[in-house]
């Protein structure tokens, strides 16, 4: 096992190096003082250029590796826990009652930004729980199309509460911080954003790391799992409150962005294998350069910004369509 640990050292290497580069890349990719690059100069001779990496990119770029670690690593938790490919935030409706609790309190509760982050929180882990319970429930089907039935339809129930909510929003002032969760975006960014996800989405990925070598005897089926030293449902139940505590930090500030938690989990799976002591770092890696590539073209492929949530979700359909399309394919059993 240590071998086997020490062989995939590299891939890990690799991929934090990579990131390292492309933090350091992303800085001077941008529409100012010039399309698509800032010359490193400008950062001694424009004042402006320099507030706006500062100021503007880095914590952006920070909290774009924070999102994409976050919703790979809760993907990771998610499929491992509950044996299911197919299973990623969205599905379950973790995503979108995190985006209905930010719209609620938006509309409602009228606080900052700390205030957004519990409500999207609480209403983040009224889906899981509520996908959950609602999939026992089913009378028929195996237990993955039971819990992809039940995700779909708490994901359509929240998504629908958030359509209300668009619709009894003041459309001058309300309306478009909503529309802001639905369709996913880093452009509001600043530090104290940062500050906010610091406190929540690390700690639930330092859970989910330490927690890793766990996953393989959680992805047991529970007596098996029992019998060889586990307390299933207390830990099944701690993994999934950091993936969920992590997610909601993420959608609170950035808003509903899919594919992520589904496609880079199947990635890091082709790179190191289904062992999730290798695979959960290495999708949080590959979740960071992803969400920070995807980011890149948001910002400086057009005048006017993209989506991110319509990036990621075009580039991982895509490229999820290639990975299932691979005989090699490994998915979570």
């Amino acid at each position: 096992m240590a071998r086997c640990q020490w062989g995939r050292l590299p891939t890990q290497l690799i991929l934090a190096l990579l990131l390292l580069v492309g933090l350091l890349l992303s800085l001077f990719l941008g529409r100012y003082p010039a399309p698509y690059w800032t010359p490193p100069s400008a950062l001694w001779r424009d004042g402006m250029a320099q507030r706006l990496v500062l100021n503007l990119r880095l914590p952006r770029i920070l909290a774009a590796c924070l999102l994409g670690m976050a919703l790979s690593a809760a993907g990771s938790v998610l499929q491992m826990v509950f044996r299911n490919p197919l299973v990623e935030p969205g599905f379950l409706g973790v995503s979108q009652g995190a985006a209905f609790g930010a719209a609620f309190s938006i509309l409602f509760l009228k606080g900052g930004p700390l205030v957004v982050e519990c409500s999207a929180a609480f209403f983040a882990g009224l889906g899981l729980a509520g996908s959950y319970f609602l999939a026992r429930r089913i009378r028929f089907g195996g237990w993955i199309l039971r819990l992809v039935l039940a995700g779909i339809a708490v994901a359509a129930l929240f998504s629908a509460g958030v359509g209300m909510l668009k619709y009894l929003a003041d459309p001058a002032t309300q309306l478009p911080e909503i529309v802001f969760w639905t369709m996913g975006g880093l452009w509001s960014v600043t530090w104290k954003d940062v500050g906010y996800l610091l406190p929540v989405v690390v700690p639930g990925l330092v859970v989910m790391v330490l927690m890793r070598w766990r996953l393989n005897l959680l992805a047991l089926p529970e007596e098996t799992a029992f019998s060889v030293g586990t307390a299933p449902r207390r830990e099944r139940t701690l993994l999934l409150a950091a993936a969920v505590a992590a997610v909601a930090g993420v959608v609170s500030v950035a808003g509903v962005v899919g594919w992520i938690g589904l496609i880079v989990p199947h990635v890091a799976r082709r790179l190191v294998g289904a062992d999730a002591q290798s695979a959960l770092p290495v999708s949080m890696w590959v979740g960071a350069l992803f969400a920070l590539l995807c980011d890149d073209l948001s910002r400086t492929l057009t005048a006017g910004e993209i989506p991110l949530g319509i990036l990621t979700s075009l580039l991982g359909a895509a490229f999820f369509l290639i990975l299932m399309s691979s005989r090699s394919v490994r998915l979570a059993q």
